[in-house]
């Protein structure tokens, strides 16, 4: 028991170390109800910060959360922007978010599943109940952050001798019957922490798909996991995880993952902003889709998508990365010069630009692929220096010629043909053409 105080101890040092830990801690210093519990605790007793801290509470989660806000106006203050509570009623939690960390509230409860794959019924519950409820042992951790039990560690049987083994384990048998998105947080879990399930659970796992358990659940519910895992910091690495576990193939069949390809791609694409590492993943493992390149695949891609609730931007954008990015390879590959590197990719995702790169490359088209990265990095940002308004000062009728005037002075310019300045451009683009 010593151990366990001295543990929970270090472990509350740590917390006071984290954006929104000292206020926490102050915030529960007089209350013996607040616990942090679930990933929290296991990464800061693991020596890791955790990406958010959780806390459960005895009474509403909305009433700690807005005394959370109170106490943090500092940090909010700081982002230039009002103190907020997420809160979502039906399952007594609640979320307080600022640019530096976050904060999960919830009600201690119980839950129970009417029926395989259902969300779950929610009621009060005790702590024990609290810790029950949870997907894994070394999730089911928690340490008490005020009164006369502050420092106190609390685990179910097995959790801190798994967590010491770096292993997963379920805490019930019908686990992933009841809930079948364990079986995604299973294999996010085995990418981040580097753990593997214990041989009961993966045996319990490999059945439950083979059972069909992930068709039990919403494609919604499956979409928001899949999301999770390309936020991963690994995002690869957890979708080769889903791979191993089975977890992919029983998701679709257009669904396939070739990792080393995903590795190549991301590393093509370039930072910022505008490209959209997420997108690039989800585009590569729809990429059979060049398989079946026709406008009812692309249909079936788009309802896939819309399944899992993918954002309408994103979901085009996935959709056509997935099925230009083998085009964009096949059509570099004979491009001569800049201005025909232009006009291969200028028009598609830079996603599906990156795509091509690591797809040529894989085929032994190093030429297309190194063409395909240097649109990326340098040919992308060339631009002229003149505009429409140009044109149209020089005797230009407004038009369709206005635009074809413009790709044609961009193209010399692309392919070097030009000297330097508006000058040389505004000749270039008022030549005959």
């Amino acid at each position: 028991m010593g151990e366990m105080r001295d543990r929970g101890a270090a472990l509350l040092g740590r917390l006071r170390e984290l954006p929104g830990g000292p206020e926490l801690l102050d915030l529960a210093a007089e209350r013996d109800d607040v616990e942090l519990v679930g990933g929290a605790a296991r990464d800061l007793l693991l020596g890791r910060d955790p990406r958010e801290l959780d806390v459960v509470v005895d009474g509403t989660a909305q009433a700690f959360a807005d005394l959370l806000v109170c106490t943090l106006d500092d940090r909010f203050a700081e982002d230039g922007v009002r103190g907020g509570v997420q809160a979502h009623e039906r399952f007594g939690t609640a979320a307080v978010r600022w640019s530096a960390g976050r904060i999960d509230v919830a009600t201690r409860r119980a839950e129970s599943y009417a029926f395989p794959g259902a969300l779950p019924d929610v009621r009060a519950g005790t702590p024990e109940q609290d810790l029950r409820r949870r997907d894994f042992t070394v999730n089911a951790i928690a340490v008490s952050l005020g009164g006369a039990r502050r420092g106190e560690l609390r685990a179910v049987a097995h959790a801190l001798d798994d967590l010491a083994a770096s292993r997963l384990r379920v805490l019930r048998d019908d686990s992933f019957a009841e809930d079948p998105t364990r079986l995604l947080r299973l294999a996010r879990y085995r990418a981040r922490l580097r753990f593997e399930p214990d041989a009961h659970t993966a045996r319990l796992a490999a059945e439950a798909i083979a059972a069909g358990a992930l068709a039990t659940v919403s494609h919604a519910r499956i979409g928001a996991e899949l999301r999770l895992a390309l936020a991963e910091p690994d995002p690869v690495g957890a979708l080769e995880s889903l791979a191993q576990l089975g977890v992919l193939a029983a998701l679709h069949e257009a669904i396939e993952l070739d990792a080393p390809l995903a590795r190549a791609a991301l590393d093509a694409l370039p930072p910022g902003a505008d490209a959209w590492p997420d997108v690039l993943l989800l585009a590569s493992l729809l990429l059979p889709a060049h398989s079946y390149d026709t406008t009812a695949y692309e249909t079936r891609l788009r309802a896939l998508l819309d399944g899992f609730e993918i954002p309408a931007a994103e979901r085009e954008r996935t959709v056509h990365s997935a099925i230009l990015a083998p085009r964009v390879a096949e059509r570099l590959q004979h491009a001569q010069t800049s201005s025909q590197v232009y006009e291969t990719t200028h028009d598609a995702p830079l996603e599906a630009v990156a795509l091509a790169a690591a797809l040529a490359d894989a085929e032994g088209r190093g030429d297309a692929a190194d063409l395909a990265r240097r649109w990326l990095c340098e040919l992308r940002h060339v631009r002229l220096a003149i505009n429409g308004d140009d044109l149209l000062a020089a005797g230009v009728a407004a038009g369709p010629e206005v635009g074809r005037r413009l790709a044609h002075a961009l193209a010399r310019k692309l392919d070097g043909e030009l000297g330097q300045g508006r000058e040389a451009e505004l000749s270039a683009a008022l030549e005959d053409l």
